[in-house]
């Protein structure tokens, strides 16, 4: 007869006599446990046929591989969606680092309702005001961008743009940021003046873009506020 322990399941070949008519405990080689067989637990078929047993006995062993085939499938499904689960932690955690390195991703971090800062940068202390040159209209916009990302960042450039009052964009300015780069918690200030400002103008919008998105005739340097009220009072000799 075969004796399969019901521990490891690892299977001996015993003749029926060591058994006996009452049965006996038998001790695992293998793994140590014990168990008691039961002198009838194989049909007189099986007992009188010993191909039969064979038979059982290869069954038994097939059932074994499909039972392990199972398990290492199903292992290897769990270590490919852990593998998958940890790459979209990783994406969501480092969204803004993943947008630096590929910014069409941007769009797909919005759709499913994640905020991306690709910039590590926020905008701070936000100061507007409308004065004249002469008689044209100036808007000057100042302000902060704070680097609230974990390394140093070079600075890009900061866009106004002016709407009205059905959010139609009716002017638009860039400005540089100074210094160039900002350590992790410090802060860079900025100024960009709209001259010819339309006087429709009623909402400012700022955004951090790419210096190479800024036109070159906006690359120089702003005035300063003082210097347009200084030119606004300025009266000519006589």
């Amino acid at each position: 007869m075969i004796l399969t322990c019901p521990n490891c399941e690892t299977q001996y070949f015993a003749d029926d006599s060591t058994i006996g008519e009452s049965g006996r405990t038998v001790k695992c080689a293998a793994c140590g446990g014990s168990w008691f067989v039961e002198p009838k637990y194989l049909d007189e078929t099986v007992r009188r046929t010993p191909a039969a047993a064979h038979e059982i006995y290869r069954e038994k062993v097939r059932e074994q591989r499909r039972r392990k085939s199972r398990t290492a499938a199903l292992l290897s499904w769990l270590v490919t969606a852990g593998l998958f689960f940890s790459l979209g932690v990783g994406a969501i955690m480092y969204r803004n680092e993943v947008v630096k390195l590929w910014p069409q991703a941007g769009s797909i971090y919005k759709q499913i309702g994640f905020n991306v800062n690709r910039f590590g940068l926020d905008f701070e202390d936000i100061q507007r005001s409308r004065t004249f040159n002469d008689t044209v209209p100036v808007v000057t916009v100042a302000g902060k961008a704070l680097n609230i990302s974990r390394s140093t960042v070079d600075t890009p450039a900061v866009r106004v743009d002016l709407k009205d009052e059905i959010g139609a964009v009716v002017a638009t300015k860039y400005g540089r940021i100074r210094p160039d780069q900002l350590a992790a918690g410090e802060s860079g200030t900025f100024q960009v003046v709209v001259e010819q400002a339309p006087m429709e103008s009623f909402e400012i919008e700022l955004k951090f873009v790419d210096l190479s998105d800024m036109p070159p005739r906006d690359d120089t340097p702003d005035p300063t506020t003082e210097d347009l009220m200084a030119t606004e009072t300025e009266t000519p000799a006589e």
